[in-house]
């Protein structure tokens, strides 16, 4: 058994680390303060071919599958977790409907672009009723005209208002079976359709420097090749591409996670209370060791589940165990260390206050944890887990 990384791989995470060392950290809490989406960052990304990573090298992808994509989140998120954020929803959800489902001219008009950086994706299916529960999303589309006339309103879409969006996928009602049962449909809303329209920049906990509004669709037409798959799938299809999505969202809590471990360590190093550093407290000690150790469980679950997927396997249980428990991790090492840190963790001055901030929202997005522990439990129950 073999817990090394493939050598292209080190190389990578090695490439993203110096990146972001250069290009994200010494600008993050700046862009923090300001809410600033930079957008010269994501160019770079796309010029290093990290925008397209789960893409098909066909499209402009790298295709260098989910353990690579891991270890660069890794290294991309203790950078930045906004930044991170952002290329997460673009590399999974907002992607992969279309690398997955879409044909080979959608991919040439879309995906492409995305894949190489030119543009970033959205993806749109939380609304303000509905989020947990995705069949209950109300927006409709219509057949009209040769087309779909959509209706509705997403929330907390990130990317989408950004000057680099493309547009953004969304899931929408198409109708009802003969048997009474909804069926639905996802369609490539581009940028500038008429009848497309967004909200101004939520103010948000965390995640700063991430671009998340409302969309709104009133009477938004588009031809019938914006539909990607298959109409009355598109339920099924979006809950396909989603355990890549819970992978990423559970790399970018072993990111953080890790970077409040190691603000901890330095802290505790430096910090000195009657006469002594604070690493030689016990009390201070537990915490670290604690933190370790839940981190590297975490590491382990969030790697096995990308290992599964590259090797396509069933990877949905996998998804949802690494994603339930690296989230609660990253929320649980950021308390310590903000706890660590005393008085300077708690002033917005600090690293760590920053990554405090993002650390709940990764028990939210992508499903929240209870909506994890009923995919883990369904699993148990029908023997699959």
């Amino acid at each position: 058994m073999d817990f090394d990384l493939p050598e292209e791989t080190v190389a990578l995470k090695q490439l993203c680390r110096d990146f972001a060392a250069k290009e994200i950290a010494p600008y993050a809490a700046d862009w923090s303060e300001r809410s600033h989406f930079p957008t010269e960052v994501f160019h770079d990304l796309g010029k290093l071919g990290l925008m397209g990573m789960l893409v098909d090298e066909k499209y402009g992808g790298a295709n260098a599958g989910f353990v690579s994509y891991v270890a660069a989140m890794e290294e991309l998120g203790a950078a930045d977790q906004s930044i991170a954020s952002a290329w997460n929803a673009h590399s999974t959800i907002a992607s992969l409907p279309l690398a997955t489902f879409g044909t080979h001219e959608q991919k040439e008009r879309w995906l492409r672009p995305l894949a190489s950086g030119e543009a970033i994706g959205a993806f749109g299916l939380t609304e303000p009723t509905a989020g947990s529960d995705a069949a209950g999303i109300r927006t409709r589309a219509r057949r009209a005209d040769g087309g779909w006339l959509l209706d509705g309103t997403k929330m907390f879409i990130s990317n989408a208002g950004t000057e680099m969006s493309l547009g953004v996928t969304v899931l929408a009602l198409t109708g009802e079976n003969d048997s009474g049962a909804k069926r639905y449909g996802t369609f490539f809303i581009p940028e500038g359709t008429p009848g497309y329209t967004k909200g101004q920049p939520l103010k948000k906990l965390g995640w700063h420097a991430l671009d998340t509004r409302e969309l709104v669709f009133s009477g938004c037409w588009v031809p019938d090749d914006h539909l990607i798959g298959e109409e009355g799938n598109g339920l099924r299809q979006f809950l396909e591409v989603l355990d890549g999505g819970r992978i990423s969202v559970a790399a970018l809590s072993l990111s953080l996670a890790q970077k409040a471990l190691d603000l901890a360590v330095r802290h505790a190093g430096e910090r000195e209370q009657f006469g002594q550093p604070l690493t030689r407290f016990q009390a201070v000690g537990h915490k670290l060791a604690d933190m370790a150790t839940e981190i590297a469980a975490a590491r382990w679950l969030v790697y096995n589940a990308a290992w599964l997927g590259d090797q396509g396997r069933p990877f949905s249980t996998a998804a949802a165990m690494a994603k339930l428990y690296a989230s609660e991790v990253a929320n649980r090492a950021a308390s310590q260390s903000v706890q660590i840190h005393g008085g300077y963790g708690f002033i917005r001055e600090s690293t760590i206050s920053r990554f405090y901030a993002d650390a709940k929202i990764l028990e939210i997005g992508e499903g929240t944890s209870e909506v994890q522990r009923n995919v883990i439990a369904r699993a148990l129950a029908r023997g699959t887990a």
